[in-house]
């Protein structure tokens, strides 16, 4: 009997101790590998649009001769000078990237609205006795000279051009940029001058010119945040030459005053813009 007890009671233990133990290997910690880590990596090889604005100096290089309307003899020296047209733009800008390693080429359009404005007058100089720009002998108009006044605007601009440029940090882009330049120009003025019976006659005028010119630049683009880029750049535009006619027949001579502008502007101006598509994802 007491055999019997003792096998009993060493069956218990030994039930008990494997129980443990299983219990015991349940409880030991589970080792899993860590997932490979995610590196969001920035490209510039996207389509933009954005918003600019800065301010221009223009200027224009133009002459202003008068002549006879009926005989077309010069009856003035041709005067010349520089006229400054200075103004704020605003405008944006569409474009595209490409990224070829730490090079980076793209194409980007952009329109501007200007304030671009500057004027001066002209004089045809008359002498005390009168003279071949006004042959009055007496009245009001006696030895006043004519004159034309001059205006001119550069109403907006328009840009298309190429960029290629290298990467000085991987979101920090230097370029150079150029291509083709549109500008729409509005030249006007008053001729002021007297009548055969020496009253004050004047006629108001007023050209629009639609130039086609070239432009060269250079810029820094940089990721500011998200898919959200800042530059600043400047450009240099040249326009050509231009010019035009206006007469005041009513005056004694009929005046005709030509000029000729040549025009060329500076641009300095920071943009913001938003870059289409995230960024790629790098597993390692």
């Amino acid at each position: 009997m007491k055999a019997s007890a003792l096998k009993v009671l060493a069956a218990a233990a030994f039930a008990t101790l494997a129980a443990s133990s299983a219990f015991a290997a349940d409880m030991a910690p589970r080792y899993t590998k860590a997932p490979p880590p995610v590196v969001e990596v920035w490209t510039w090889d996207k389509f933009y649009v954005g918003l600019n604005g800065g301010y221009s100096w223009g200027r224009s290089d133009t002459s202003g001769t008068f002549y006879n309307a009926l005989t077309s003899v010069q009856v003035s020296p041709t005067q010349s000078g520089i006229i400054h047209l200075d103004g704020w733009v605003f405008g944006g800008q569409v474009g595209k990237n490409w990224q070829f390693g730490n090079w980076v080429a793209g194409l980007e359009a952009d329109g501007q609205w200007t304030g671009e404005r500057g004027g001066r007058t002209f004089t045809c100089a008359t002498p005390a006795l009168g003279g071949p720009c006004n042959f009055l002998t007496f009245g009001p108009g006696f030895g006043v000279s004519p004159t034309s006044t001059f205006n001119q605007e550069i109403e907006w601009f328009a840009t298309f051009r190429g960029r290629v440029g290298a990467l000085v940090t991987p979101t920090a882009l230097l370029y150079a940029t150029g291509g083709l330049a549109v500008a729409g120009i509005k030249t006007d003025g008053v001729i002021s001058a007297f009548t055969p019976a020496g009253a004050p006659t004047f006629v108001a005028w007023s050209h629009d010119h639609t130039r086609v010119g070239w432009v060269v630049g250079a810029g820094l683009e940089a990721r500011l945040w998200g898919n959200w880029t800042g530059k600043i750049e400047g450009l240099y535009m040249d326009y050509g030459s231009f010019g035009g006619s206006a007469t005041l027949a009513t005056s004694n001579p009929p005046l005709r005053f030509d000029y000729n502008s040549k025009l060329t502007d500076v641009v300095a101006r920071a943009a913001i813009n938003y870059h289409f598509g995230g960024p790629v994802v790098a597993k390692y």
